[in-house]
């Protein structure tokens, strides 16, 4: 049985949870060891071009990763394949939280594609419209199912998007993941204000780079686009953080839990920085 917490009681969705080291494995064990009960979703198993295994969390490694947050906070913990450009996948998602655990009190949407990084000159399209498809697309599908839930419930919520540094500033190689991630702060700003008078909240985490396995994968394609070592990129990355370090997995589960707990109750429509301070507005 769960320990008791600030959360217990409360029950959780995290979309694009099912790989380890993951940021969205970190924030369902933020929320787990805080008594939550905790839905973990991925795709499952390879879609398409867009989605290629070893990029995706699978059915066997979602369910390890739920193997451990049970055996480490306790908590009841299930999983659910669930391919976020699917509207209905969604909806099935929500209802499944709601059958399996009792209800639906916070939505992270944190699946996304962090690994179509090309120079504008050779994007195609189709890559374009896959970073769209999943990045913004996915958490308009994630808010409105929960929205769709949480609203006849009657009893207030929490939808969280987790954006990017990229949802403030532009990158090179990084046309599709850049515009989809600013697409999310309009996104929440509007369905803040529509969904405010139900108490439910919405928001974005923007954390800087964090060296998730995907994280460490772009560490060494920036560094040899950009013509560095692999030791230089990550040292002025360093560099320019003011608070010296990259972003933790923990760093953002942290800014979750806050946006989920009653301190932020008061908290809508904005879009957090998890930077160190480097990105300052």
């Amino acid at each position: 049985m769960a320990q008791a917490g600030r959360f217990a009681g409360k029950v959780a969705v995290v979309t694009g949870s099912g790989r380890r080291k993951g940021l969205g494995e970190a924030v369902a064990r933020r929320l787990a060891a805080e008594g939550a009960s905790v839905v973990l979703s991925d795709i499952g198993r390879s879609a398409d071009a867009a989605t290629p295994d070893s990029m995706i969390g699978g059915i066997s490694e979602m369910q390890a990763v739920a193997a451990d947050l049970t055996a480490g906070t306790g908590a009841r913990i299930e999983t659910f394949p669930c391919d976020v450009r699917d509207l209905p996948q969604m909806r099935a998602l929500a209802a499944f939280a709601v059958e399996r655990l009792g209800g639906l009190d916070f939505w992270i949407n944190n699946a996304g594609i962090g690994y179509i990084m090309k120079p504008l000159l050779e994007l195609d399209p189709s890559e374009w419209q896959a970073v769209i498809d999943v990045n913004l697309t996915g958490c308009f599908n994630g808010i409105k199912a929960a929205a769709e839930v949480m609203v006849p419930a009657g009893h207030g919520g929490r939808i969280i998007n987790i954006a990017s540094q990229a949802a403030k500033s532009g990158f090179p190689f990084a046309a599709g993941y850049c515009a989809s991630k600013h697409g999310l702060v309009g996104l929440v700003r509007s369905t803040a204000i529509e969904l405010g008078r139900h108490q439910i909240t919405v928001n974005n985490v923007c954390p800087n780079h964090v060296t998730t396995g995907l994280g460490a994968w772009q560490n060494e394609y920036f560094s040899q686009k950009l013509g560095l070592t692999l030791e230089a990129y990550l040292e002025g990355m360093k560099n320019r953080i003011p608070l010296g370090r990259p972003g933790l997995p923990e760093d953002t589960a942290g800014a979750v839990a806050f946006l989920c707990s009653d301190d932020a109750r008061y908290v809508t429509a904005e879009s957090m920085n998890v930077s160190g301070g480097e990105e300052p507005h």
